[in-house]
């Protein structure tokens, strides 16, 4: 019998313990806790590193958001900062996107459990079920189900077709930038300020300020946060560190196209 490796994610002691101990009386569970997100996340690590990768996340949905408890058989929590139910479902997703994430919520909430999805949660499961309905979740999204309260449904889809549809418009606004406007807001996402950016394109603070005005112009916004922000829903990465684009290799005198120096034409 394949064994199920299940890792509770609660900052209440009182429910990790007793959902922990009911989980682990299933002959077929290995259950372990963390307190926190930080916690889970170097729970996973390690894991991965013996060879005993977990199968499945249960994440307390407000996660963060009261005094943090100690958990029985949690890993030991000094990490500085707090992650939240539904960063760390995204955060899981990312470096571990094999393992499947459950949300265990106190109340239905449709906005929320859109947000889980869309961060890759595979439910979203009232922390009040039945432990039989619990394991039905859980060994469902082992076989890629998704599972939702049916009360949910309707109020989910909805939240997914307007995000949907704020993507769309988001994508929309964001092609009609122009190449290099699209490399400036790749910096933008990634926190890069106006000298930074201006140094990894080959460019003119000033030229970067100019293209830094027209992508805020462009998009309707009036603000970098709020560019960001746009960004992101469109889908919009932030620029990786460790590369140089090519349009500054080419600026950088690596080939023979036209490029922008210093926001004149070469």
């Amino acid at each position: 019998m394949a064994r199920i490796r299940v890792l509770v994610v609660d900052d209440h002691r009182v429910f990790a313990e007793s959902l922990a101990a009911a989980l682990a009386a299933e002959p077929d569970v290995d259950v372990a806790a963390a307190g926190s997100g930080p916690a889970a996340l170097r729970c996973l690590e390690r894991g991965a590193a013996e060879g005993r990768r977990f199968d499945v996340l249960l994440v307390d949905a407000e996660l963060g958001a009261g005094p943090a408890g100690s958990v029985a058989r949690a890993v030991p929590d000094d990490a500085e900062g707090v992650v939240d139910g539904i960063s760390l479902v995204a955060g899981v997703r990312r470096v571990q996107p094999a393992v499947r994430t459950v949300v265990l919520a106190e109340k239905d909430d449709p906005h929320r459990a859109a947000l889980a999805l869309q961060a890759g949660a595979s439910g979203w499961v009232a922390k009040d079920c039945s432990l039989q309905r619990l394991l039905a979740v859980v060994r469902g999204v082992l076989r890629d189900e998704t599972h939702l309260p049916p009360a949910l449904l309707t109020g989910v889809l909805r939240e997914l077709t307007a995000a949907r549809k704020h993507r769309t418009d988001s994508e929309r606004l964001v092609e009609a930038l122009t190449p290099r406007e699209r490399e400036v807001l790749r910096c933008m996402v990634a926190g890069l300020g106006r000298k930074a950016v201006a140094e990894r394109l080959f460019l003119s603070p000033h030229t970067v300020r100019t293209h830094m005005q027209n992508v805020l112009g462009k998009l309707g916004v009036h603000s970098t946060l709020a560019a960001v922000a746009l960004a992101r829903r469109a889908g919009v990465g932030p620029a990786q560190l460790g590369e140089v684009p090519l349009s500054g290799l080419s600026g950088a005198g690596l080939s023979g196209d036209v490029v922008e120096r210093g926001g004149q034409l070469a």
